[in-house]
């Protein structure tokens, strides 16, 4: 956190030119249109005043708790910019009267949401939810926040009470059949007819299953209100199309006497009853909060802020502002962060130029990265605060590097965050004994200049920050970096270190942000902004291959100006359904949905003729969950648009496909027209520039440090005295009262009227690293360089491929490999899969290296060969020298494919004893030669082969598989091109040269934490067995060297393989292994090949994680992994056992007809949650995905949309954890009814024993699996099916799951531990589409 811009407290005057007071006497009010923007953060708040007519304009910068001093911010700044407005006084503590003024408006955008929602500080809340679905929002999306952390810590629920609502509804028809539109025009029929039969908002048919039980909910409601509760939010399944049931709630709440009322289909009617649960529960948590805050900035003013010739408006999380009556809690989320977003759009985007922009807003905790490319891009699901919002909000994605972000040596790496200092301690130079920081990087290397600071730091608040203390601490933490390498580095070049890996950490998400979307990074203008934007602009810019950065004068408070610029907004949407074919059919329901806003936005006061409307379509290909948000193109071809934004953002169309359509949503846009706003393209062009001389220009010079240029004197100039066309060579210094600018040498700084524009030269190619001398700067950045290959990689594999596994689930990994098949760097999408590629790659290279030429691309997917199951088809290619002779590295794409043939749909059987009957088995053949795809071979390996075993199908949807293949080859050659980009930068001999440490740097990561483990232990082995429900025994010996940490991880005593489907190949073990040393290490650390360098992995061939090649092995990647993982942790003994279990489930219908044809038909799968083990610390977390997997669930409208089942409970299984000192997490309870005869196949472990506890806790309880069977006379068997089952459902059947809980850690009786109590830093939250993404892709198999 720059103190300079974003932490100074002071009134400043900002025009440019001019500083100090803009009136000096009291002038004629009556005459004065004001307006006024303000943007409330956590730790300050900014103000800006704008006077019609005038050219300058009133800056307030003040802290945002300040009690001693005035009891709220906003009208504290108000008080100040009013004072300097008209040259009079208005005396604190009196309300403010704006009566004499011709107009007054206010705009504001506030945390006060942000702050209750992150604090769980907001109101008392009632949900009311469908019976059978009472936990639903607290298990969520069942995948838990974090991978690697053993201590699972989920968000607290917003709700206090629950109340199951006896009522239920359900879609008819199910997308995935293929008769889908015959089925549902037949269903229809019964609208009218059959009372229980009725049409949905969006045209969907749906049946009411049991009516609304209106006295029973209305006592519910009574019940709740006499308790004291005057908050209520009501989530029925399938209200987003069917409201009834929840309007009737609503109107009874309301006459009870309920204030604050959401309906979850009032919030936003979309698809998806979990987030539109949540979102419902969180509108009704914060308004109140909200409202509370608005009423008392009401009272602030004499009228309350209710003449006729006042307005006030705030900015909610779409970018758009809202009256004041009309702003809520759930769309003020982003209120603040979405004023930058708007401020950077209208302030650097040029229509004509059509430059699209890159926003980069640098804070105190976090910074801010957002797109603008001539409209804003708004996500519709979003995660804050634990909480999924269903809400449009701007794209903006935030990423835990900025100016107080502490810095760590650690392992041998620069690591900068997560960790913030905040503004208490703050940096060390903060005078409060706060730790090293960004800040003071910057402030060290000269980039910060303490004379130009206010005197506000230290004990009493009257000092300068201090450059001393910052000194003191580099020079001792390089001396401990040098010591624990061996080189010789200087301060200032651990300080830059720490720098430069900031900027690597900001430069990667921005990439993910554009590519992800299709875009050319380099193809962009960087607008900085926030209080420490400036400094790290140049560099940043120059790191992504962007020339150009764009930074307005008001940069430091762009939030507030964003405020200023905005629009007035509202929207309407409704559900849709059905095939689309053209807008024609819509134009009544647009018309409404126009005239619906249009009639709100006069009652805010906007003149109908400054009203613009955006329509938006949601559509998507069938038999998908993509959607896209389509605005309606300038020709009206919504399809055509459609398909061109498909083909940007994931490279392929699928014409033969229907689109179906989900939403309509009209945005109404009241258009601000009150206050400047423009771009710098236009005046750049006209203005002829001028060099500045600097010696008469500059203010002073100072020493800064650059790199690979050291240091270096630099001219300081004020940018008041840079008048329109001076023109500034780097290197320099351009400073304000508000932000700093640092310019790098050989960029270019050009001022304009309102702009600072900073052109950069060409990136230069040369490197100064070395082979033979590894620097830890360097290795840091290789690190991010190496990873974020691996995960470009993965963002093209799920743009292209097309089953829903890979390209929705995100069930696949990739990764760099070593010349040798090594691994380099393994994306951590998926636990199950780290690692395992390595022995894939290496049977390869072992088998085909010296035949092998350029264009050859291989595919496996056999235990033998590296594979864990036969799903998981892998794809190999290698990366050959310029030349074409020698393969330098190798990358890997392994993707998990919806069906490969076998005995069953899905290739997952339970009741499988032999490989052959779980589908295609690979050993190796080449998919791509010399450049030709094999899609003969292909067929024969998928298709023909597996179908020649009796009882066997091959592929079911062939024509699937060789698109998904298609799409790993080329995220390959997507990692192929990165890694010739990176040896271009820096050469081969570099490349392979930090590979190497990279991975000898995880090596000694490991190696210093098993001597610790051994010394702890004084030399004693660690041993843990634990056995199968069947019987079967896992057994672990642990041996370390304390001297070197070298340690024997020996599994001998494990039982021989097993004649079921339970065996485990063994690179799955060692995927267990790198997992488990990675959550005990509990730091990051590079995953790769170095985890294992110390470890020797005994696994006797012929058992149970060695089979042989002829053993089933199709659910030791899912289920038996989930068992050695709590072998390994049970051995260290740091945590009691998790459920122990992936609980999976499987059903569908279609395959081979015995006949040699083939019935079409479908496949499901999905893993169910549990509960996890306690630790010495801490409880076990219920409902959630523990160790090798971490899936989401379906959400339940979706499911029963798509598929024919209806989710009768999803709940948690209350008592089923262990109790304890520490008590076990909870297990659930999920059951399915099947609408139609369906397969079902059920795998599943600890069914028989249960989880263990840990030091006296007691064992979680171990799941169990019902079958409820309807017979021929009507009557109902209730069965128990054990753990591994097929069975034949008819129609009615349902399947009831158990799953089991977590293992406790201590006795009961042990009593609370004695902890020692933290004082826990500034938590940085991650989010945005790239965030979402990630936790998509870790919420894999």
């Amino acid at each position: 956190m720059s103190p300079h811009a974003t932490d100074e407290i002071a009134d400043v005057p900002t025009n440019g030119t001019t500083a100090g007071p803009v009136v000096a006497g009291p002038v004629d009010e009556s005459q004065l249109s004001v307006k006024i923007a303000i943007d409330r953060g956590g730790t300050f708040t900014d103000c800006l005043g704008i006077v019609e007519g005038r050219d300058e304009d009133v800056v307030v910068k003040l802290l945002s708790q300040d009690p001693a001093n005035y009891n709220d911010a906003p009208i504290e700044g108000i008080r100040r910019l009013l004072e300097k407005i008209t040259g009079r006084p208005f005396p604190r503590g009196q309300k403010l009267d704006t009566s004499g003024f011709k107009s007054f408006g206010i705009r504001m955008g506030t945390t006060v949401a942000t702050n209750a929602l992150l604090e769980r500080k907001g109101a008392d809340v009632a949900l009311f939810i469908t019976e059978g679905f009472r936990d639903a929002l607290e298990i969520g999306l069942q995948s838990r926040p974090k991978l690697f952390d053993l201590e699972v810590i989920k968000p607290d629920i917003l709700y206090k009470n629950v109340v199951e609502v006896e009522e239920r509804v359900t879609v008819e028809g199910y997308q995935v059949s293929h008769d889908y539109e015959e089925e549902i025009a037949e269903i229809g029929k019964a609208v009218g007819t059959d009372p229980a039969v009725v049409r949905g908002a969006s045209g969907q048919i749906l049946r009411i299953l049991k009516p609304l039980n209106v006295e029973r909910v209305r006592s519910d409601l009574q019940r709740i209100f006499d308790e004291g509760l005057r908050s209520v939010s009501v989530c029925l399944a399938h209200s987003y199309t069917f409201a009834d049931h929840e309007t009737i709630i609503g109107e009874l709440a309301k006459e009870i006497g309920f204030t604050q009322i959401s309906l979850s289909s009032a919030t936003l009617p979309m698809i998806k009853m979990i987030p539109r649960g949540m979102s419902a529960t969180a509108d009704a948590y914060l308004t109140p909060k909200v409202q509370e805050y608005i009423s008392g900035f009401r009272s602030g003013f004499h009228d309350n802020l209710e003449s006729s010739d006042t307005r006030c408006e705030f900015m909610q999380s779409d970018g758009g502002l809202v009256g004041i009556d009309r702003f809520s809690g759930f769309r003020a989320i982003l209120s603040g962060p979405a004023g930058g977003v708007v401020g950077q759009a209208r302030t650097s985007y040029d229509p004509e130029d059509a430059t699209p922009v890159i926003g980069f807003d640098m804070g105190g905790t976090s910074t801010d990265v957002s797109r603008y490319g001539g409209s804003f891009s708004h996500s519709f699901e979003t995660i804050t605060a634990g909480v999924p919002i269903l809400a449009p909000q701007l794209d903006i994605n935030t990423v835990a590097a900025g100016g107080g972000s502490i810095l760590h040596w650690r392992h041998g790496l620069f690591v900068v965050g997560p960790d913030s200092a905040g503004a208490h301690p703050g940096p060390a130079c903060y005078r409060k004994g706060g730790p090293l920081t960004i800040t003071d990087a910057n402030l060290f290397l000269g980039r910060l200049l303490p004379e130009y600071f206010p005197k506000i730091f230290g004990k009493s608040e009257n000092e300068a920050l201090d450059i001393e203390i910052v000194r003191e601490k580099f020079a001792a933490l390089t001396e401990q970096v040098n010591l624990e390498t061996g080189q010789k580095k200087t301060p200032a070049e651990v300080a830059m270190g720490f720098i430069n890996v900031a900027n690597e950490a900001m430069a990667k998400p921005i990439r993910a942000l554009t590519e992800a979307q299709g875009y050319d990074t380099s193809k962009h203008n960087l607008a900085s902004f926030g209080g420490a934007g400036g400094q790290h602009a140049c560099a940043l810019a120059a790191s992504l291959s962007i020339q150009r950065v764009i930074i307005h004068r008001y940069s430091s408070i762009l939030s507030a100006y964003g405020m200023a610029l905005a629009d007035v907004v509202n929207e309407a949407q409704r559900p849709a359904s059905g095939i689309f074919k053209s807008a024609e059919s819509l134009k009544d329901t647009i018309a409404e949905l126009k005239k619906e806003v249009d009639e709100q936005l006069v009652i805010d006061g906007i003149d109908p003729a400054n009203i613009e409307h955006e329509v938006y379509l949601n559509l998507k290909y069938k038999g998908t969950d993509n959607t896209l948000m389509v605005r309606q193109p300038a020709g009206g071809d919504f399809l055509a648009a459609f398909e061109r934004d498909h083909q940007r953002e994931y490279s392929f169309t699928f014409p033969e496909k229907d689109v179906l359509l989900e939403d309509v949503r009209v945005r109404g846009v009241g258009k601000s027209g009150t206050a400047e706003y423009a771009a710098p393209q236009k005046e750049l062009k006209m203005l002829k520039a001028f060099s500045v001389d600097p010696v008469t220009t500059r203010d002073t010079t100072t020493m800064v440090y650059f790199d690979l240029h050291g240091w270096v004197s630099s001219p300081v100039y004020r940018l008041e005295n840079l008048r329109a066309g001076s023109a500034v060579e780097g290197p320099a210094i351009i400073i304000d009262k508000t932000q700093t600018i640092l310019l790098e040498p050989r960029a270019k700084a050009t001022a304009l009227r309102r702009h600072i524009v900073l052109d950069l030269p060409s990136k230069s190619t040369e490197t100064t690293l070395s082979a033979s001398e590894i620097d830890p700067i360097a290795l840091s950045i290789f690190g991010h360089r190496f990873m974020s290959i691996a995960e470009q990689m993965g963002r093209s594999f799920q743009k292209t491929a097309v089953s829903t596994n890979i390209k929705e689930r995100l069930d696949f990994s990739c990764a760099v490999f070593s010349p040798e098949g090594r691994l380099v760097a393994n994306a951590p999408h998926v636990p199950v899969h780290l690692g395992a590629m390595e022995y894939a790659v290496r049977f390869q290279n072992d088998l085909y290296r010296s035949t092998l030429k350029p264009g050859d691309v291989l595919a496996t997917n056999h235990p033998q060969a590296g594979g864990v199951h036969l799903p998981d088809i892998t794809i190999i290619t290698p990366v050959w020298n310029s030349e074409g002779t020698d393969i330098i590295f190798w990358v890997a794409s392994r993707g998990h494919h919806p069906d490969v043939g076998g005995i069953t749909p899905g290739s997952m059987p339970s009741n499988s004893k032999f490989l052959y009957e779980e589908g295609a088995m690979i050993m190796s053949y080449k998919i791509v030669s010399d450049g030709q795809f094999n899609e003969v071979e292909s067929r024969k390996y998928l298709f023909e082969d597996p179908s020649k075993f009796d009882g066997c199908s091959g592929a079911r949807n062939f024509a699937e598989n060789l698109s998904d293949l298609r799409a790993a080859i080329a995220a390959n050659q997507k990692g192929a091109l990165l890694i010739m980009s990176l040896i271009e930068e820096f050469t081969l001999p570099v490349v392979h040269a930090y590979m190497q440490a990279i991975s000898d740097n995880a090596e000694s990561a490991v190696r210093a934490f098993l001597k610790n483990i051994a010394k702890s232990r004084n030399g004693a082995p660690l041993a843990f067995e634990d056995f199968m429900d069947e019987g079967s025994r896992i057994a672990l010996t642990i041996r370390i060297d304390s001297d070197t940490g070298s340690a024997d991880f020996d599994f001998t005593g494990t039982s021989e393989e097993h004649y079921s489907c339970m065996n485990a190949p063994k690179a799955i073990t060692y995927s267990c292994i790198i997992y488990a040393l990675r959550t005990l290490i509990n730091v990051d650390i590079p995953l790769n090949q170095g985890c294992l360098a110390p470890l020797n992995v005994i696994i006797p061939e012929g058992t149970l994680l060695n089979p042989s090649p002829y053993a089933a092995v199709c659910a030791g990647n899912g289920i038996t992994s989930q068992r050695i993982a709590d072998v390994i942790i049970g051995a260290f003994g740091v945590a009691a056992a998790s459920q122990g279990c992936a609980n999976c489930i499987s059903f569908g219908r279609g395959g081979s007809d015995g006949a040699g044809g083939n019935v079409p038909g479908f496949g499901y799968i999905e893993t169910i949650a549990g509960g996890s083990g306690a630790g010495p610390t801490w409880h076990g977390a219920s409902g959630t995905q523990v160790h090798m997997t971490n899936t989401r669930c379906s959400d339940p409208e979706v499911f029963e949309l798509r598929y024919p089942v209806i989710l009768r409970k999803w709940m948690l299984r209350k008592g089923s954890g262990g109790r304890g000192q520490f008590n076990g997490g909870d297990g659930c309870i999920r059951e399915l009814e099947f609408r139609m005869p369906l397969h079902v196949s059920v795998l599943m472990e600890r069914r028989v024993l249960r989880p263990y506890g840990m030091m006296g806790g007691e064992a979680g309880q171990c799941g169990r699996n019902l079958y409820i069977r309807k017979e021929c006379d009507g009557g109902e068997r209730v069965i128990n099916i054990g753990g591994k089952q097929e069975l034949d459902v008819a129609a009615g059947d349902r399947v009831v799951v158990y799953t089991p809980g977590g293992g406790a850690w201590g006795k009961p009786t042990d009593g609370p531990p004695l902890v020692e109590a933290r004082v826990p830093l500034p938590a940085f939250e991650a989010r945005g589409s790239v965030h979402e993404w990630t936790l998509v892709a870790q919420a894999a198999i």
